[in-house]
C-alpha cells in the first residue's frame, strides 16, 4: 500500500471514530430497542491477498440469521453473466424482501450507516477508506480465476464500483471496477471517489423509494 494511502487512513479512521462516537452511540441504543442481542456483526472477510480476517458491521440481521439463502443469491449473481453465460449478469442489488432484516435494518444499509464501524478495520490496517469491498468466503468459492484480481489491493469501505453505479451494475462490472482501481490506484483517484461517495449513497437512496 502507498505511503500516502496508509496515513490518510490513520488519519480518516482516528477523526471518524472520534466525531463519530456519539452517533455510535445512539445507533447502538436503537439496535438494543428494536432487536436485543448484539449492537456489532462481525463477518469473516477475505483481503489483500486472500487474507482472512473479521469485518464489523452495526448489526442489521436478527440474532442467528440464516446466511443460505444469501449464500445462495450471491452464487446466483455471479453465475449470471458469467463467461459463456446466455445472459448478461443481474445488477448488484441486495437481497430483496429478507426476512433476517431487523427494523431500522434497511435504512441502516441503504445510508450506509451499517457499514461505519469499519473505520476500527481502517485503522487496523485490515481495509482502507477506499478499495474494493471485501467478499466472504463463501462467495470466492464461486469466483472465475480472473476475478481474483480484486485481491491485488486492500479492500475498502468505498471505492471506484460504489461511485459507478453500485446498484445498477453486474457482478462481472464490479469485479472490472475493482481491479481497474488495483491497477491504476493515485491520490487523484481516491480523491475522486471520496468526492463522490455521499452523492453515490444519495443516489442508491432514491433508487430504493
Amino acid at each position: 500500500m502507498p505511503a500516502y494511502k496508509r496515513i490518510t487512513d490513520i488519519i480518516g479512521s482516528l477523526l471518524g471514530i472520534i466525531i463519530l462516537s456519539p452517533f455510535f452511540a445512539i445507533i447502538a441504543l436503537l439496535i438494543q430497542l428494536v432487536s436485543p442481542g448484539p449492537v456489532f456483526f462481525k463477518q469473516e472477510r477475505m483481503g489483500y491477498l486472500g487474507k482472512r480476517f473479521k469485518m464489523w458491521k452495526f448489526r442489521t440481521m436478527k440474532v442467528g440469521a440464516d446466511q443460505e439463502q444469501h449464500q445462495r443469491y450471491l452464487a446466483d449473481l455471479i453465475k449470471s453473466g458469467a463467461e459463456g453465460s446466455a445472459d448478461s449478469g443481474k445488477s448488484m442489488k441486495k437481497l430483496e424482501n429478507d426476512s433476517r432484516i431487523i427494523p431500522l435494518g434497511n435504512f441502516m444499509r441503504k445510508t450506509a450507516i451499517d457499514e461505519l464501524p469499519q473505520l476500527f478495520n481502517v485503522l487496523r490496517g485490515d481495509m482502507s477508506l477506499i478499495g474494493p469491498r471485501p467478499p466472504i468466503p463463501y462467495e470466492v468459492k464461486e469466483y472465475h480465476r480472473w476475478h481474483y484480481g480484486r485481491f491485488d489491493t486492500v479492500p475498502g469501505m468505498t471505492g471506484l464500483w460504489q461511485v459507478s453505479g453500485k446498484n445498477r451494475t453486474t457482478f462481472k462490472e464490479m469485479v472490472r471496477f475493482d481491479i481497474t482501481y488495483a491497477r491504476g490506484m493515485s491520490w487523484r483517484l481516491d480523491a475522486r471517489i471520496l468526492a463522490g461517495t455521499i452523492p453515490a449513497i444519495v443516489t442508491q437512496i432514491k433508487d430504493t423509494l
